[in-house]
Parts: structure tokens; sequence; C-alpha cells
């Protein structure tokens, strides 16, 4: 299934970010649970007729503690399949740049052509990121790319020697959102002016 093999071959990109993401675990120390050190202390200078009142009040503490809903794990290291019918694409890989033209090859032997390439501005985390959507010419099988860049210097290789159709796409995304595609042939302004020094869909933009 050809669904399987592109998920296969793109998950393979990420075996050294899990093994970095291993090591970086294991060489974190276990952090002691927030608060312990300060209820300890207080349960040595409480006063002894308080006791009756603090075990009255460990039901609710108990209760509390139930009710807490625990904290979401993050997702896996890898591609993620999705429901095609509530997202429109079936595969979605979030990949740092240095991964992004391994991953357009990968796709390009596998017969797919790129739909788009477009930029979001996340400037509250201080980031930009390129999303590459890709189809397959035979059937259906949307994968989109995602690339997480530095706000400040938002940098990514192009892919326009793989896929010659990235070319003004990735000419219109550095128009809208100053993203550079480093190795891009023609940067120069595709629906601005010639002059234009600025990025209009950034969220900071002015007119």
């Amino acid at each position: 299934m050809l669904l399987a093999k592109i998920k296969e071959e793109l998950d393979s990109l990420y075996d050294d970010l899990r093994e970095a993401a291993a090591t970086s675990a294991a060489a974190e120390p276990e952090a002691e649970p927030e608060g312990v050190e300060e209820t300890e202390a207080a349960q040595e200078a409480a006063p002894e007729q308080e006791e009756p009142q603090a075990a009255a009040e460990g039901g609710e503490e108990k209760k509390s503690a139930a009710e807490e809903v625990p904290a979401e794990e993050p997702p896996p290291i890898g591609p993620q399949e999705t429901d095609y019918r509530a997202k429109g694409y079936h595969l979605d890989a979030a990949l740092p740049p240095e991964k992004v033209v391994a991953a357009a090859e990968i796709l390009s032997r596998h017969g797919f052509f790129i739909e788009a390439v477009t930029g979001v501005d996340w400037i509250d985390e201080g980031q930009m990121e390129v999303v590459y959507d890709f189809n397959h010419f035979d059937e259906l099988c949307r994968v989109v790319i995602r690339s997480r860049l530095e706000r400040g210097k938002p940098e990514v290789p192009t892919i326009s020697h793989i896929y010659q159709g990235a070319n003004w796409h990735e000419r219109e995304t550095h128009d809208f959102f100053g993203i550079k595609f480093i190795g891009h042939p023609d940067l120069s302004p595709l629906l601005l002016p010639e002059d234009a020094d600025f990025h209009p869909l950034r969220k900071d933009f002015t007119p």
C-alpha cells in the first residue's frame, strides 16, 4: 500500500531525532513533585490541635487530586496518519529544515507532485512554518510536510531542483512571509513590487 510505504520511508528520517530525544530524556534528572518540601515543612510546624481538621480535609484533598486532569503526552516522533475526511490529507510529517529535501526526494521517487508551498507566522512562539502539500498522480494520497523555523532567521533549503513547480511557490512564500529558500535560483519578488521591502502576511506587518 502506497501510504504505508511512504510512512515507512519518511519515518526513517526521524531515527536520529528519536535518538537525540531519548538521550536528552535520559540526561534530565528526575524532578521532585512541586510543593513536597513546603508540605513537609507545614506539617512539622502545624500545632497538634489542628490534626483533626487536617484529617477532615483529607477527603477533600483526595477528591481534588482525583479530579485533576492528567497532562497530555506529546505526540510520538514520526509521521502521523490522519483522518482524510476531517483533515484533507492522509499523512502529516513535521521535520526540521535540514530534512525537507530528503522528504521531497522520497515523495518524488514515488510519483508525488507538489500542490502548494506556503507559510505560517507563529509570532507568539517566535517561529515561522513552511507547509508543503503533496499529492499522488495515480491514487489519492495527500501528504503534508511541515518545517518550523526561527522567526528571526527563517531559512530552509529549496526543493525547486526536485520539483520545478516549487520554484514559484517558494518565491510567493518568500514575498509574503520573508522566508528564505536557500539555493533557490531567483527569489526576486513574484507578486509584490520589485522594490518591496515588506512581507504582508507576517502578523506584525502594518500597511
